[in-house]
């Protein structure tokens, strides 16, 4: 099972391809960033991350794909954009028909580091350990979106097993 991992952004969105060998390791299978230049208009770099993403799904055709659900601070205007591109992440994983589905950061950091309160560096280090890779993934986005797929897989195989005790 290869799940696409999708942290959105509009400048930067990272994404981690991990798959699920048949003996329940994980490993990561690609990983990067997609950006989009700033003097672009907004819906141009929509159409830009939506252009990539698809590209992307063709090249490496994940059978799932998650992505991280929205999360509000402070800065409204982030937030909006954000949600924009996580719109486009959705359709486009809607068109190439990979089920997509999303995932709070604390349900993320809960399923990687296993505390919904870690800390980034906790994070980066545990998607390290769990992908035994040789170095903590960069830029941060891509750790993150191999993250978000690392949760998708646990929480999957979850639903799995409880699917199985209620049959």
């Amino acid at each position: 099972m290869l799940v696409l991992g999708v942290d959105p952004g509009t400048a930067t969105t990272g994404y981690g391809l991990v798959e699920e060998t048949p003996d329940g390791t994980l490993v990561a299978r690609a990983y990067g960033v997609i950006t989009t230049p700033a003097e672009l208009s907004q819906g141009e770099r929509l159409l830009q991350l939506f252009t990539q993403l698809e590209t992307l799904i063709q090249l490496h055709r994940p059978d799932e794909g998650a992505v991280e659900k929205l999360f509000f601070e402070k800065n409204v205007t982030t937030g909006m954009a954000v949600s924009q591109a996580r719109g486009v992440i959705l359709l486009a994983m809607a068109k190439m028909g990979i089920s997509g589905y999303e995932y709070a950061p604390v349900e993320i950091k809960r399923s990687v580091a296993g505390y919904g309160g870690a800390k980034k560096a906790q994070m980066q280090e545990m998607v390290r350990l769990l992908l035994q890779l040789p170095a903590v993934p960069r830029p941060d986005d891509a750790a993150d979106a191999l993250a978000i797929a690392i949760c998708h897989h646990q929480n999957r195989n979850l639903r799995v097993i409880l699917e199985a005790g209620s049959a």
